[in-house]
Order: structure tokens, then sequence, then C-alpha cells
């Protein structure tokens, strides 16, 4: 892959950049978790103005016609600045999956708005039992007369505190495990039978736990031309890890520019501590083990693009495989960040810490790293078999 920047890809990531920089410092971001739910996407309006939530849709459908990698760049810059907003959930893995399943007319209607900022839609996809596999739905979709009603529980929907839509996947009664089993249906919130109680994540941002009970939609909130949503799926979570794996190598870069800044000006003995040949060797294993994380970044990007060749067999076994290493990276890289400030790095006023608290909630989004180990295992498997 051609891992030069295009002028405007790199005109796009010094932008975010600066947005983050001038309005998104550790003080701002600190006064927005505070404000509780209700303030969760405070910069949603300047991500539109900006185009960023424009930047990977189809230009029919407002979009800029961008790639992955545009979604990509903008994650980065997010990720270093530990940006709440919850651009992977609503932005990328919402916009991506219906985007993919959605008719043309669906789209005229829904995408237009997504990429203003004036519609935010999350996708309830993530259930108990599933722990991240968008194949295991235990939701149900009972066809009646004019429509559908919908029963279950979702869980860890990114991004539900605030979103005006819901885009709940479910198995329709009566077709089984054929095509077309799992189908997607766009759910306002405030259904009645609907209950959503908001989740607060350790690193500040939201999610929602949804329970669906006998919630009544019509026919035309099924999305897509009535086939199987899973592909759909499939592709959206492929394009949201991406996202999310670029928000970590950007949150390790930055843990440690910010650890190698205070070993300079922390002293012991009467000298920085960066001078001490030990901090050094691990300041160096840190910067590996980040470079590492960004090769499996690369890796996925040129999945995307092989998919777009035509192969798309090996795009979720890279997602899978950039998943699970660029989370245990991150936890990795962030909690030597900790340890090498010492015990301020513990404190909740020392930025530092706060990196370490993003790797977490990023390990257990999108399913696991040890789920998504065992896809990879399981794949090596059949091939040696």
């Amino acid at each position: 892959m051609n891992f030069t920047l295009l002028a405007e890809q790199q005109m796009l990531q010094d932008s975010v950049r600066r947005f983050v920089t001038k309005a998104c410092g550790f003080e701002a971001r600190a006064a927005q978790i505070k404000q509780g739910q209700h303030a969760c996407a405070r910069n949603w309006a300047a991500f539109a103005d900006n185009g960023w939530l424009a930047a990977a849709l189809p230009e029919a459908y407002g979009g800029l016609g961008g790639s992955v990698l545009d979604n990509v760049l903008i994650g980065f810059e997010l990720g270093r600045g530990l940006v709440i907003d919850p651009f992977a959930g609503q932005a990328v893995l919402a916009a991506q999956t219906l985007a993919a399943s959605a008719t043309d007319a669906q789209k005229e209607t829904l995408l237009p708005h997504l990429a203003d900022g004036t519609l935010r839609i999350a996708l309830a996809y993530s259930e108990p039992e599933a722990r991240g596999n968008p194949a295991v739905v235990r939701t149900r979709a009972t066809p009646q007369a004019g429509g559908y009603a919908l029963r279950g529980h979702k869980t860890l929907v990114l991004g539900a505190p605030g979103a005006q839509r819901l885009l709940v996947s479910a198995c329709v009664d009566g077709v089984g495990n054929a095509p077309g089993s799992i189908a997607l249906f766009l759910v306002d919130p405030g259904s009645a039978r609907l209950t959503q109680r908001a989740l607060p994540l350790h690193d500040g941002s939201w999610a929602a736990d949804i329970t669906l009970d006998g919630v009544q939609v019509g026919a035309d909130a099924r999305i897509g031309y009535g086939g199987d949503s899973l592909p759909a799926l499939r592709q959206g979570l492929a394009h949201a890890i991406a996202v999310q794996c670029a928000e970590l190598v950007g949150a390790m870069e930055a843990a440690i520019d910010i650890t190698s800044d205070y070993l300079k000006v922390r002293k012991q003995f009467g000298v920085p501590i960066g001078s001490f040949q030990a901090l050094q060797h691990r300041m160096a294993d840190m910067a590996a083990e980040m470079e590492l994380a960004r090769s499996m970044l690369f890796a996925l990007l040129a999945a995307f693009e092989a998919r777009d060749a035509g192969d798309a067999a090996a795009l979720q076994l890279s997602a899978s495989a950039a998943k699970a290493f660029v989370c245990r990276a991150a936890k990795k890289v962030c909690g030597e960040a900790i340890q090498l400030h010492g015990g301020i790095g513990m404190t909740e006023e020392c930025v530092i810490g706060h990196y370490f608290k993003r790797a977490i909630v990023a390990d257990l989004v999108f399913g696991s790293s040890d789920q998504h180990e065992t896809v990879c295992a399981d794949a090596l498997q059949r091939v040696l078999i």
C-alpha cells in the first residue's frame, strides 16, 4: 500500500489536530465529562462543520466520498487528544453499517443528515451472550400487520445517549438461519416498551443498555432490501475497528511524548531521571510496541484495499488480528507510561492515567482482544489442519 498521504489527507489530519489542541484540552475534557451524558457529543456540530462526519460517506448522499483512511486519520488525532465524543460509535460504526445495508431511498433520506450532523444514530448489535460477535443475535423481530414487534436486550450500545435513532439487529421470526434471518431496524429511542439505561464508561465516554419488550415498528423501519444484514454489520465493525486502532495508536504516541517530556524534567539524585539507562530502555520498548501496533493498523488498511479489489475474505481476519494486537499493545504502553510517572501517574489530575483508561475501555468494545485472538487462532488451526 502507499504510505504517503495525499495533500488533502494531510490537510484533514492537520485540521483535526489543530481543533483537538484548541478545543479539547485536558481541562475542557474534564469539564465535558463532569457535565455527564448530555455533553458527551458537545463537539458534534464542529465535527459536522469541518466535514469529518461526511469524510467516508458517498458523495451521492451528502458525503465527501473518502475512504476508511480518512476516518482513520480523524480517529488518530481524536485518540491523541482523548476526545470522548462518540465518533467511532456513531459516525463510523452506525454510519458505515447503514451505508452498507440501506436501500437507495433510505440512503437518500438518512445519510445526508448523518453527514451534516443533524441526525445521530447508534448501532445496537451487541448482546450479553454475543460478547461483540454480530452473528450471535437473540433479539427477535416478529412480523405482524403493518410491521414488526421487537423483543430483546442489547448491551454496550456506544453513543446511544443522545442519539435520535437506534439501528437494532434482530432475527426475523419464521426465517430461521436462512439468509435474511438477521435484519436491521431503525427504532426511535423514545418508543413505547423500549427502556434505555445510560452507562458511563471508565474513559469518560457513554454507552447504554437497551431493552425491547415488544417495541412496535412499521415495515418501513426495516433497513435494506430484505437480505441478510450480517455482511453489512461485519463491514461496519471492520471499519470501526480500524478507527479504534488508529485512536489507540494516537493515544500511545501521545502517552510516549508526554512521558518523554516528564522524564526530562523529573529529577532524582540531582539529575533528570530520563538519563537513567534502565528508563531509556523501557521507553525504547514502548516505542517499539507502538510501531508494531501501527504496522498492524497498516495491515488492516491494506486488507480494506484488497477487499475493494475483490478479496473480501481476509478483511474480517485482519480486523480481528489488528484489534487483538493493538488493544494489548495500548494497555501495555499506557500502563508503562503510568509507572514511569510514578505515584502522580495514578492521580485523576494527571493526564497520563486517562490514556490507560481509554485503552481499557477500547479493549472491551467491538469484542475483546481475547475473543478476537480466538478468531485468529481458529483460522490458523483450520489452515494447519
